[in-house]
């Protein structure tokens, strides 16, 4: 089996979506002075590589807490989009169509996690259309994932990805990395946040699993 990390990692410099704050990291104790190291660590719900629950969106709508352990790991399909469209359309997921049959999960490589940290990450990423998100509702998905800041551009007046996703309670991931390093169309995903009560979302340590083919 062989396990690709799909999780950007918690820094105070880290790219965060406009408006929020970056994480406030201070040692609150060290070895020296203490005996012991322990971090105090500050950070927004959504921050890094995390998923979103429809409480994000949604008065009243579910809460990570609100769905068994199971939901945040499982069978995967793997979208590579190599276009250059902006927009993620029907016809593009369905060269995935029987992989997604058997999944639990959506990722959609766009590879665009090489520009994090740059400006650019945060500008025209390619984003599902909404015929596509109501193209994937027939898979009984528990999420989709995502490389990119955003299920919708940063710019966009209304979440309408967000909000059609999860008002199906399909879970989206986002900030996920190395997508475009899984080298199948289906593997096993894991997601998992931290257990929040009454959590709208969570950064989560994500992770691919995939079947080693032995050498001819």
């Amino acid at each position: 089996m062989e396990f690709i990390d799909l999780t950007h990692s918690i820094v105070e410099t880290m790219p965060v979506y406009p408006g929020t704050e970056p994480p406030d990291i201070v040692e609150a104790n060290s070895i020296d002075q203490h005996g012991f190291r322990e971090k105090k660590i500050s950070f927004y719900s959504h921050t890094g590589t995390h998923v979103d629950a429809p409480a994000h969106v949604f008065k009243g709508g579910r809460t990570l807490d609100d769905f068994p352990i199971d939901s945040f790991q499982g069978k995967a399909a793997v979208y590579t989009h190599k276009s250059d469209a902006k927009t993620i359309e029907v016809n593009h997921l369905r060269t995935i169509d029987t992989e997604l049959k058997a999944a639990d999960f959506l990722l959609i490589a766009t590879g665009w996690d090489r520009y994090w940290g740059e400006d650019k990450y945060f500008r025209n990423f390619p984003v599902l259309s909404l015929e596509a998100v109501h193209w994937l509702e027939q898979f009984k998905l528990k999420g989709v994932g995502l490389d990119v800041i955003s299920a919708d551009p940063v710019d966009a007046a209304e979440l309408v990805v967000h909000f059609a996703l999860l008002q199906q309670n399909i879970l989206i991931f986002e900030n996920l990395k190395n997508l475009i390093r899984i080298p199948a169309t289906l593997c096993n995903f894991t997601g998992l946040p931290l257990s929040i009560a009454a959590g709208d979302g969570s950064p989560i340590r994500a992770f691919a699993a995939v079947e080693q083919v032995d050498p001819c």
